[in-house]
């Protein structure tokens, strides 16, 4: 499999199958957490109850992070890979494959298992399986999204 440093101006035509790369990282603080929480009302008590008592007794000893702030970094991390060249983010199927807690640090490791041009010779598609892990090696989340992306030199 093709490794590929992370750059900022990758292109359809320079993405084969098989190509990996992995972003930076990004810890999850406490004010993130909040601060998702309030700007989409997930008032859930899993999300906003701190008390060390409660906690023990919902089974998960740390902060949660929502699912969805977990995708949205994610996709933060993986997005300046395609800014030069991405058109559209046309699809994704997302898998949740265990907990974030606040303090963890993730990255994600990308890998495109699909790539063919479109009736347009400008551009083409592109599908990677985006693994999110955790500072532990171990994966968090899933996705596969889809991308119309510029062809180089295009």
């Amino acid at each position: 499999m093709a490794e590929l440093p992370i750059a900022l101006d990758i292109h359809w035509d320079e993405l084969p199958v098989g190509t990996r790369f992995r972003t930076r990282k990004r810890t999850v603080t406490e004010t993130d957490l909040v601060g998702f929480v309030n700007l989409t009302w997930l008032t859930e008590e899993l999300f906003g109850n701190a008390d060390p008592g409660d906690r023990a007794a919902m089974g998960i000893a740390g902060r949660v992070v929502p699912g969805g702030l977990v995708y949205t970094f994610a996709e933060g991390l993986v997005a300046p890979s395609f800014q030069a060249a991405g058109l559209a983010f046309l699809h994704t199927e997302i898998d949740m494959q265990g907990p974030t807690l606040v303090g963890d640090t993730l990255c994600v490791d990308c890998e495109v298992i699909e790539q063919r041009a479109t009736s347009k010779p400008d551009r083409g598609l592109v599908r990677t399986r985006n693994t999110v892990l955790n500072q532990r090696g171990t994966a968090v989340l899933v996705y596969t999204p889809l991308r119309l992306m510029r062809r180089r030199g295009a």
